[in-house]
């Protein structure tokens, strides 16, 4: 989650309210999250340990609650994903309601154990890379690893559709405001097997740019 512009760093004597700490549920939001990128050889500042996160609480608080931050671009429920790195509703209360109440490290004995550097490294699945241009039909049938992002236009919101022969639409991808910080490659939970036929299709067309990543398994 890291910070766009300048914060006020959170104080070190707010009061306490809230029973929520760092050591028992929000480390466990920031490792699963934020880490990829929050970590000492990360793209942004560490995030790992309270006495790190603690001075930017107020700056968290705000960029989850803009969805700012985690850069995930991909509407939840549209699709299904690996390395889901977007917020749920409860988790961006609970990350708020955290900063709300004084930020608390709370009983170091329940605090998790950091993700390892190895964990954390991105890698991009294995596949042929498709170029996709708004709309293309499948002549073969094929096995759809991933999404991989190209050079479109920021703010540029589109849906990603794959339409069968018999009817069936299969939601795929849908990018709210896209943004060339967030995620390059969205790789789905399990590969979707899309039969000889089907169109998969963006909504709008216009200015989508993509690499449809396929997997080596191929469905007829």
């Amino acid at each position: 989650m890291a910070a766009a512009g300048s914060f006020d760093l959170a104080c070190g004597h707010d009061v306490i309210t809230t029973k929520l700490t760092w050591s028992k549920e929000v480390s466990r939001v920031v490792f699963k999250r934020c880490a990829g990128c929050h970590h000492p050889e990360g793209r942004a500042f560490p995030l790992l340990k309270y006495e790190e996160a603690r001075p930017w609480a107020k700056a968290i608080q705000e960029e989850v609650l803009r969805r700012r931050m985690p850069p995930w671009n991909a509407v939840k429920g549209f699709g299904e994903f690996k390395h889901d790195l977007g917020l749920s509703e409860e988790e961006i209360h609970l990350l708020a309601d955290w900063v709300e109440g004084g930020a608390p490290e709370g009983d170091t004995n329940l605090l998790p154990a950091a993700p390892k550097a190895a964990s954390l490294a991105a890698r991009k699945p294995a596949g042929i890379r498709v170029p996709f241009f708004g709309s293309l039909q499948v002549k073969q049938g094929m096995s759809l690893a991933a999404v991989e992002m190209g050079s479109m236009r920021e703010g540029l919101s589109f849906k990603l559709v794959a339409e069968t022969t018999d009817g069936t639409r299969i939601p795929l991808l849908w990018i709210e405001g896209f943004s060339a910080k967030a995620a390059k490659t969205y790789e789905f939970a399990e590969p979707v097997r899309l039969p000889s036929g089907t169109r998969i299709q963006a909504y709008p067309a216009e200015g989508v740019k993509l690499n449809l990543i396929r997997g080596s398994s191929q469905p007829r």
